[in-house]
């Protein structure tokens, strides 16, 4: 009797030794799988997003803010902006007026980058500044707090380099206003005149007279959000 009740038990120990084994073997070929695989089309765009909000700080100011920027002249051909200097600070504050920082705050504003250019024939200056939130939602949110049309105030500041030909840029100088967005960024310009006349002073403005700054803004944009094929075996790129 005691031999007849242990072979059974025998044989479920032994059934369940072999579906632990089996268990164990689709597990492990499962991790296997999962460690060897390739990235998803899903997590190459994740990563591939993750890549572009991270190019702020990532690339080097002299790439987002090149020295020379062509543009479409206004008779016609094209000419290029020449950069005059980049700015050493990326703190949201201090790149735009009082009035927007709250706004640029409850966006998650987490930078803006800002350079001053001046155009071919010297008579314009121009500050763009690249502002970075962490998403697309966010910059929309912060782009709604700027004011309607080409109005310079509040909006960004003015960007100038003593002993240049900006040393005049200041925040009564500035003339024009415009921003684009696009995926996590910001792009914001404002411009005026070299001789630092205020904005006030100006009688009926040539609205053409700052219309290729437009083509700088978008030049810049296009390069930041332009999606890069994904590298994964890159440390930048994590997927």
């Amino acid at each position: 009797m005691s031999e007849s009740r242990t072979w059974p038990a025998l044989l479920t120990a032994s059934a369940l030794t072999l579906l632990c084994a089996i268990a164990a073997g689709l597990a492990g070929g499962v991790a296997g799988a999962e460690l060897t695989r390739g990235p998803s089309a899903t997590e190459i765009r994740q990563a591939a997003a993750e890549e572009t909000a991270r190019r702020w700080s990532a690339w080097p100011a002299g790439r987002i803010f090149p020295a020379r920027l062509p543009y479409a002249a206004e008779q016609g051909g094209q000419e290029y902006a020449h950069r005059v200097g980049i700015s050493s600070r990326t703190d949201c504050a201090a790149a735009v007026d009082a009035r927007l920082r709250g706004a640029m705050k409850a966006a998650g504003c987490r930078a803006v980058l800002r350079a001053t250019y001046l155009d071919a024939l010297q008579g314009v200056v121009v500050t763009i500044g690249v502002a970075a939130f962490p998403d697309q939602a966010s910059a929309l949110a912060a782009r709604a707090a700027f004011p309607p049309g080409a109005a310079p105030a509040p909006g960004l500041r003015a960007l100038a380099f003593p002993h240049t030909v900006s040393d005049r840029f200041t925040a009564v100088a500035r003339q024009s206003a415009s921003l684009v967005q696009a995926g996590p960024y910001l792009v914001l310009a404002t411009a005026g005149q070299v001789d630092g006349r205020p904005a006030r002073s100006v009688g009926r403005q040539r609205t053409t007279i700052f219309a290729f700054v437009a083509d700088l803004q978008q030049r810049i944009l296009t390069t930041l959000v332009t999606p890069a094929r994904p590298d994964c075996a890159r440390a930048e790129w994590e997927c």
